[in-house]
């Protein structure tokens, strides 16, 4: 058996059904040029039937990346099946990945049937597939709760109709380590034709075990793991990408090898987190902000006598540049755009140079400029696309009198003025907003996150925003948290208001 692990990364999918985390074709492009230069070998576009938008990602996507296979979800149905072939018609190696629920609890509550049938819609489901490419992928889903004998079944039946790689998912979180590598185990010592094919891993994280559970796959006999960036994905996320990597590069005496330049991984962390308007926690492995950071005294004096006294990762290994030049009001162009290029962002000359002129307005704000500041001023250009922009903003707001606020809109060139009262200058703010823009909507969650520390640093603000029974989701960063809350309510409303 190789012990060549293909990382399958499914962040454009299973990491973009985080409610707010949609990305748009460009976006998602730039991601898969990241995932590209990181070395991924799959990357799963999205799930074209679901939606105009997903077909037409895929279909980008399959023509703007060279080498890595884009794969192309879809449930155990003809049309599905159909439609995804019809996206991967560019791909210069199109997967199609087909499957059913296999457990007794999906069996007889979400698909109303039996165990004989499932073995027959999977089967023809593969069948189907193989009549539009080579490399057709199978998952049974909720694998972690199906008993491995009826699995084996299942795993045997698909491989005789001709998939090329079989997707063991925990769907749910549910497996133990021990339990999870039990039946990856049992696969492999009972189905026929099982070494023929490429047995796959999709751990979700409900427990915090996804990637535990992910390696012990591994370690028995899996050699496909199905992961996103930063470890987002459905309710509590998926198998984390960096850690994974990360693991077996640590632990070369298990031999498993991957093909990812793990120097590329702070890059694509920050990309995808900006993007997605995802903080990544602190205290993440591998890329969070104090993954690298060590405020005990004994273990300052030991790093500083020998750094792998407490680390065992070389931060420099993902990306990290402990020595990278300190960004200032006096840094010049090429600091930046060197700057940009580690985080993995390139962008125009135009676009570099509006860039520039925000950062040094920025710059003068604060002392220093981190790269969460960098990756926020990056994507500026992005939002000054939008059709209502924020003109100016003025707030009077203190102890003992009411806050109120003056707000000037720039609506597709057209300039609005208002002014409102609140309950506090946000509120009086988003008020001021709301009466330019009239229409029933309400604030239903409103998050503010500081970057780093510092009363000068930026915060995010993440809102949602609810406009005729349906959520829309706005982000915004500024040293001024009042100014981006406006914004990210904006930027909610940009979502619906055409």
């Amino acid at each position: 058996m190789s012990d060549r692990l293909y990382i399958f990364d499914t962040t454009l999918r299973d990491g973009e059904q985080v409610p707010g985390c949609q990305l748009n074709t460009v976006e998602k492009i730039e991601v898969a040029k990241t995932l590209e230069a990181l070395g991924v070998d799959v990357i799963e576009a999205g799930f074209p039937v679901s939606s105009p938008g997903d077909f037409n990602s895929v279909v980008e996507i399959s023509k703007a990346v060279t080498w890595p296979t884009i794969c192309a979800l879809t449930r155990a149905v003809e049309n599905d099946i159909r439609v995804a072939a019809e996206a991967l018609k560019y791909a210069k190696r199109g997967r199609i990945h087909t499957g059913i629920g296999t457990s007794d609890s999906h069996i007889k509550y979400k698909f109303n049937s039996n165990r004989e049938e499932i073995i027959e819609r999977a089967v023809a489901a593969v069948s189907f597939a193989k009549r539009f490419v080579e490399d057709v992928q199978f998952y049974a889903e909720d694998a972690g709760r199906t008993d491995n004998e009826y699995l084996a079944r299942v795993i045997e039946a698909v491989i005789k109709a001709g998939a090329t790689v079989v997707n063991i998912p925990d769907t749910t979180g549910y497996c133990l380590p021990s339990e999870f590598a039990a039946k990856i185990k049992y696969l492999v010592d009972h189905v026929d034709g099982i070494d023929k094919v490429t047995i796959a891993t999709h751990c979700h994280n409900d427990l915090g075990m996804a990637t535990a559970n992910t390696m012990s796959g591994i370690i028995a006999g899996a050699r496909q793991a199905e992961v996103t960036i930063n470890g987002i994905g459905e309710r509590a996320g998926n198998t984390s990408l960096e850690e994974v990597v990360m693991a077996f590069k640590s632990h070369r005496e298990l031999g498993i090898e991957t093909n990812i330049n793990t120097q590329h991984i702070y890059g694509a962390s920050r990309l995808v987190s900006n993007l997605m308007n995802m903080p990544v926690q602190p205290n993440k492995a591998i890329v969070g902000r104090n993954a690298f950071a060590h405020s005990s005294g004994i273990h300052q004096d030991g790093v500083l006598k020998n750094r792998e006294s407490y680390e065992i990762i070389d931060p420099k290994d993902v990306g990290i540049d402990e020595n990278s030049i300190v960004l200032t009001a006096r840094s010049g162009r090429a600091a930046l755009k060197h700057r940009l290029h580690i985080l993995g962002i390139e962008l125009t000359k135009e676009q570099l140079d509006k860039t520039y002129e925000a950062f040094l307005r920025f710059a003068d704000k604060k002392k220093e400029i981190t790269d969460d500041d960098i990756m926020m001023l990056a994507g500026k250009h992005h939002a000054s696309t939008r059709r209502i922009k924020l003109d100016y903003l003025q707030v009077t707001s203190g102890v003992g009198v009411h806050s109120v606020a003056s707000v000037g809109l720039d609506i597709a060139g057209e300039k609005f003025e208002a002014c409102a009262s609140g309950n506090g200058p946000v509120d009086a703010a988003i008020s001021a907003v709301k009466n330019i823009i009239r229409r029933t909507m309400t604030v239903k969650e409103f998050l503010i996150q500081a970057i780093s520390r510092g009363s000068n640093d930026v915060g995010k603000v993440h809102i949602t925003v609810e406009h005729d029974g349906v959520q829309y989701y706005g982000f915004s960063a500024n040293t001024d948290i009042i100014a981006a809350s406006a914004e990210a309510f904006i930027d909610a409303i940009n979502k619906f208001a055409k």
